[in-house]
């Protein structure tokens, strides 16, 4: 795959394009970012917002929801999908918090990534947006897309991809590179019928559809 940009001119371009929040996801605790940020696999963050808008209205803690059965969990987050295995890990690791941790979300990658449910992008999404704490990127679809469709990576692998942008790009802008891919990738490289004409990228792109080039993104 041809590469004619760098991981620096991306992220500055964007910057000048995009202003992005810490997440998409609504949330007033750490504890409660945990929660809805499991919740988005594999759902869209208006969708968990509208869901966790009922739940944290009634269950705010680690406390509230170990008393919560599994069956009642999965009653209210139904409509996020995947509703059996997501009320399973989070009452699981509501119990953790509370044994271990005194209720509180731990701040380290070791430590949130041992929590059932939570792989290093969960971990790295709560350390950035609730922590201010830069210690890995988030790949969703979106950051596999852009990395892939920019020539910034030659892998699928999310943990190998992870590996190239953070190779690429000073430790404290991490964090925000994942918002500002995940913002152009809603506004213009979208999986399908991508706008490379509005795009800021579209000469430099080796997946322009502007210069006449093949789209090197292999996933949605």
């Amino acid at each position: 795959m041809p590469s004619y940009l760098s991981l620096r001119t991306v992220f500055s371009t964007l910057k000048k394009h995009y202003d992005p929040p810490r997440t998409f996801l609504n949330y007033k605790t750490p504890f409660q970012l945990l929660v809805a940020t499991i919740l988005s696999a594999q759902c869209t963050d208006a969708m968990v917002n509208k869901v966790t808008k009922i739940l944290f209205a009634k269950y705010k803690t680690s406390k509230d929801f170990v008393k919560l059965t599994q069956a009642e969990l999965q009653k209210l987050i139904k409509s996020t999908g995947f509703f059996r295995i997501k009320s399973r890990n989070v009452l699981a690791l509501s119990h953790i918090l509370l044994q271990e941790y005194g209720g509180k979300v731990p701040q380290t990658m070791e430590e949130l990534i041992k929590l059932p449910g939570v792989g290093r992008k969960t971990a790295a999404i709560i350390l950035y947006a609730a922590f201010q704490k830069n210690e890995g990127i988030a790949v969703d679809t979106h950051v596999m897309r852009l990395a892939e469709r920019l020539g910034l990576t030659k892998h699928r692998d999310p943990k190998k991809i992870e590996l190239d942008l953070m190779e690429g790009l000073p430790k404290e802008k991490w964090g925000e590179l994942t918002t500002l891919f995940i913002s152009h990738g809603r506004a213009v490289c979208t999986a399908r019928n991508r706008q490379c004409e509005k795009c800021v990228f579209q000469r430099d792109c080796p997946s322009s559809l502007v210069m006449g080039r093949k789209d090197h993104a292999k996933i949605s």
